[in-house]
């Protein structure tokens, strides 16, 4: 199962700094993630930048994920 870390924001959606899902790829991640935390929803989720095997991926809607993965969402930051 993959690692799934969540950052502070996201820990008072989830309860949890971290859990453990199952999930072939990115857009399956975050509907097994929506329905296991009721407060997360899709697009809170889907407006976050995702870092998974500590590559920060542009596009990760389909992007694979492995049974040993670490998925980790982080907050865009703005650039001046």
């Amino acid at each position: 199962m993959a690692n799934v870390m969540f950052s502070s924001e996201l820990q008072q959606f989830t309860g949890e700094s971290s859990t453990a899902i199952s999930a072939p790829d990115y857009r399956s991640l975050v509907d097994a993630l929506c329905s296991k935390y009721e407060r997360l929803n899709r697009d809170l989720l889907t407006d976050m930048a995702v870092a998974i095997d500590g590559v920060i991926i542009v596009d990760p809607l389909l992007e694979p994920i492995g049974e040993d993965s670490q998925v980790l969402f982080l907050h865009f930051v703005a650039g001046g």
